[in-house]
């Protein structure tokens, strides 16, 4: 991103090619406003949401069809791309190259579903800090570091004057707790708590060509994106903003189901949900005895 620029982010790439996680955007949810949707389509609706104009999804060679239909009709401006180097999370994002045509964009994981806070959607706070500060930004969330085995974490220091924005000084991916403490202690969290990657980020064009760095490396290896963000750190400014709302993992047991709750918990048949999670309760109560 160029500073002294108005940056705005018109495009946004979704990750959906992993062969262990592709079928889990397919399934079927009922989004906040009680409509049912794939997770794919609750996706694009989080990347629209944000100020995506275009939304391209990296999918597994001749799987675009069912991702299509998934889909439906909520954005006009979508696109497929099959990612055709089969080595990783890194390979995925960086068969969007000639999508983002040398521009900043957003980036959501498939396997994902955000849930925001105040009418504020995950995707459009992280689009929010980059746009404002014209540089790389990755959503983050306190984590207990029992869970750190899931996620990329982030160690950095707090930004003067801002209570949730750090600059990102080291990256590991799924680092042991160990690990953590070591690198990756944030001043101001709780005890046994660090800053791990929410699925959201915002990228600048200069991530690909060090995305093809590693990948030419060892064309037989796995290319990971937290290694290649790390390397982005020393290079340009990047920065981690703690995001108010939540991230539902789909690939950990009951991953939909939370998803699902808490989507209805915050829109519009909160009530109604509730009601009928209590009765569920006393019912399950009342068989026990």
């Amino acid at each position: 991103m160029n500073r002294g620029h108005h940056v705005k982010i018109k495009k946004a790439v979704i990750t959906a090619a992993s062969l262990e996680q592709s079928l889990l955007p397919l399934n079927m949810i009922t989004d906040a406003h009680g409509k049912t949707c794939s997770v794919l389509g609750v996706s694009v609706q989080e990347a629209v949401s944000a100020g995506a104009e275009e939304v391209c999804i990296i999918v597994q060679p001749g799987s675009a069809e069912p991702y299509q239909a998934a889909v439906g009709d909520t954005l006009a401006n979508l696109h497929f791309v099959n990612q055709t180097l089969q080595q990783g999370y890194g390979a995925a994002v960086y068969a969007a190259r000639e999508f983002i045509d040398n521009a900043p964009f957003l980036h959501l994981v498939a396997d994902h579903v955000f849930v925001g806070e105040n009418g504020h959607s995950c995707a459009s706070q992280v689009v929010s800090m980059a746009e404002a500060n014209e540089c790389s930004v990755s959503g983050v969330q306190a984590t207990h570091e029992s869970l750190l085995r899931h996620f990329g974490t982030v160690g950095g220091t707090k930004m003067l004057g801002e209570s949730k924005v750090y600059k990102v000084n080291a990256l590991r991916e799924k680092p042991t707790p160990t690990e953590a403490e070591q690198y990756l202690m944030v001043s101001g969290l709780r005890a046994g708590y660090y800053l791990c990657f929410f699925g959201i980020h915002v990228l600048t064009p200069a991530i690909m060509p060090l995305l093809e760095d590693a990948l030419n490396r060892d064309p037989t290896a796995t290319v990971g994106l937290t290694p290649v963000l790390a390397e982005l750190t020393s290079r340009e400014r990047f920065l981690a903003v703690e995001v108010h709302g939540r991230r539902f993992p789909l690939d950990i047991p009951y991953g939909l189901l939370h998803a699902q709750l808490a989507l209805a918990l915050s829109g519009r048949d909160r009530d109604r949900v509730l009601t009928g999670l209590c009765e569920l309760l006393a019912q399950s109560t009342a068989s026990t005895h």
